[in-house]
C-alpha cells in the first residue's frame, strides 16, 4: 500500500493526549484497511506528524474521524525510501510517538536540516584531465563527506553526481559536519594532490510537510540554492538553521538577502565561521 504522511496543528496538545487519540487509530484502523505507523510531535508548535499505510488518503482521514475527530491539515503521498533518508527510521515509544536518538526521553519533533555539498569546478577539471580526475575527485570528496555526515549523525539521502545530500536531526549536527568537510578537504589539498578538491555547501532546516505538498519540499530546495550561491570554500545556512543553532558555540557571519532562484524576495543567509 502507498505511504502517507499528514499534518496536525493542535495547539496545546500534550503528549498524553496524542497518546490517546494514537490508541484511538490503532482501535478503528482495520476497518478502513490503515497501518498508523508513527507519530512525530513538535510540542513547541503544536504539531503532529503521522505516518501511515493506506490504499488512500480518504481512508487515512476516515480513520481520524471515526477515532477522535482531530482532521489532518493535509495529507500527502511520500516514498517510503525517502522517508527513511529524511527523517530516519526512528526509534519509537510505545505511545507511537518517534524518540530522538541520542535522547530517548524527548520527542523527535520532525525538523531536520538538509544540507547539500557540491564539488567546484568538477566539469571543467573533467574536461581538462579526463575521467580519471573525475573519479579521483569523487573518490576523496565522498569518503571525507561521508565519514563527516556519520560522526555527526546524519545520513545520506543520495548521491547528485557532483555532490551530496545529508539529512541531520540536528542543525548543529549539520553545521559541524560541513565545517569538518571543509577542513578535511583543506589538509588534503595543502597535500599537493594531483588534482585538489574544493566544495561549496548549503543548509536548510524545515517541517516534512510544508506548503508544498512534498516532503521536506521548500527546505530541499533552499538549501540547493544555497549551495549553489555559495563561494568555493563557504558554508552557506538559511536563518532557520542559525536560530537552531543558538547556544551550541557555533559561528556565522550576516551576508544579508539573497536573491536565490524560485523564491520570492532576498533570502536571509549566513556563513559559517569555519574556524568552529
Amino acid at each position: 500500500m502507498p505511504l502517507y504522511m499528514d499534518i496536525h496543528v493542535v495547539p496545546g496538545a500534550t503528549s498524553d493526549a496524542l497518546e490517546e487519540a494514537h490508541n484511538a487509530d490503532l482501535a478503528v484502523q482495520h476497518k478502513h484497511c490503515v497501518h498508523c505507523l508513527k507519530y512525530w510531535f513538535n510540542e513547541e508548535a503544536g504539531k503532529v506528524f503521522c505516518l501511515f499505510d493506506a490504499p488512500n488518503p480518504e481512508a487515512a482521514a476516515a480513520v481520524h474521524r471515526e477515532a477522535h475527530g482531530l482532521m489532518a491539515e493535509k495529507i500527502i503521498e511520500v516514498d517510503a525510501d525517502m522517508a527513511d533518508g529524511m527523517l530516519g527510521p526512528g526509534v519509537v515509544n510505545s505511545a507511537g510517538a518517534v524518540l530522538l536518538p541520542d535522547q530517548m526521553d524527548r520527542k523527535d519533533t520532525g525538523i531536520r536540516s538538509i544540507l547539500f555539498t557540491d564539488i567546484v569546478g568538477s566539469t571543467e577539471m573533467c574536461s581538462r584531465f579526463g575521467d580519471d580526475a573525475a573519479i579521483a575527485m569523487l573518490g576523496v570528496h565522498d569518503h571525507i563527506v561521508r565519514t563527516a555526515v556519520g560522526a555527526n549523525s546524519g545520513r545520506e539521502v543520495k548521491h547528485t553526481g557532483d555532490g551530496i545530500m545529508a539529512a541531520f536531526n540536528s542543525a548543529a549536527g549539520a553545521v559541524r559536519s560541513a565545517c569538518r568537510i571543509v577542513g578535511q578537504l583543506h589538509d588534503h589539498n595543502e597535500a599537493g594532490p594531483d588534482y585538489p578538491v574544493n566544495v561549496r555547501i548549503g543548509i536548510s532546516a524545515g517541517e516534512p510537510v510544508e506548503q508544498a505538498a512534498d516532503l521536506f519540499g521548500s527546505t530541499v530546495q533552499l538549501a540547493a540554492r544555497l549551495c549553489a550561491q555559495a563561494e568555493p570554500g563557504q558554508i552557506l545556512v538559511s536563518s532557520v538553521v542559525a536560530d537552531l543553532c543558538i547556544g551550541k558555540n557555533l559561528k556565522f557571519l550576516d551576508v544579508g538577502g539573497c536573491e536565490l532562484k524560485g523564491f520570492e524576495g532576498p533570502i536571509q543567509a549566513r556563513a559559517v565561521e569555519i574556524s568552529c
